[in-house]
Formats: structure tokens, sequence, C-alpha cells
């Protein structure tokens, strides 16, 4: 599965579990590890449990391996890495007090957001083109 169908369907799975402030950001060039950085917020640990097990669960239907899975038994920050992407469930205070933006955020990525209309990112980011 290529790096834009993979990306949708982390973002499909977080969108179907509520998650807020879900952001992406192109990571190619920062590290040779992955390409792509997601971060989504949860309103409870439940939530951000329930957020991660969504996007693993429907990354391992379609094929995907699970490399990383940690943070569940806390709850406020659970990391999902698939290789290509990885994808970080947090609570807003966990959130913003680590401030991953700050560190991978040099190249927000344009992506279509159900809950919030027309694609989003600063309009000064790079965009992926091929992303449906």
């Amino acid at each position: 599965m290529n790096l834009q169908k993979q990306q949708r369907l982390v973002i499909d799975a977080l969108e179907d579990t509520k998650a807020q402030d879900i952001k992406v950001f192109n990571t190619t060039g920062l590290t040779g590890l992955f390409d792509r950085v997601v971060i989504a917020s949860g309103t409870s640990n439940r939530q951000t449990r329930a957020i991660a097990s969504h996007v693993a669960e429907q990354a391992k239907k379609q094929g995907l391996d699970i490399l990383a899975f940690e943070g569940e038994d806390t709850g406020e920050w659970v990391l999902v890495d698939l290789g290509d992407i990885v994808v970080h469930c947090m609570q807003p205070a966990i959130r913003s007090y680590y401030n991953l933006e700050e560190i991978w955020g040099a190249k927000p990525v344009r992506v279509r957001l159900l809950s919030s209309g027309p694609a989003q990112a600063s309009d000064d980011a790079w965009t992926d083109d091929d992303e449906a």
C-alpha cells in the first residue's frame, strides 16, 4: 500500500473514533525512520486508547504491520508505529507539554478531514498532491 493510501487509512480511522485536532507532517528528509507523523487528540484516557486501537485494527485489516504500540497502560499518549507513518494519540495537556508539532511540524501535509470541511494545513504548507 502506498504512502498516500496509508495516510488516508490512518486519517479515516482517527475520524471514525472522533479524534480531535488531527495534524499530519511530512518527515521525509528529517529522518530516515518514517515519512509521516500524525498527531491527534482524545478527550480522555479511554478515548485516546480507543483511537489508537482503532488505527491499529484498521491497519491490520489492510495487511499493514504494527511495529510498535506503546502507552496503552496510561492512555495519556499512545503511539502506533506503522513503519512509514507514526501516529501519536495524545490528551491535550500532554500534547501541549511535549509540543511534537514544533519538532516535526516543518512540513504540514494538506489533508481532507471530514469533520473540518476543506483541507487542513497552513497556506505555505507542503502539499501532497496525490492525497485522495
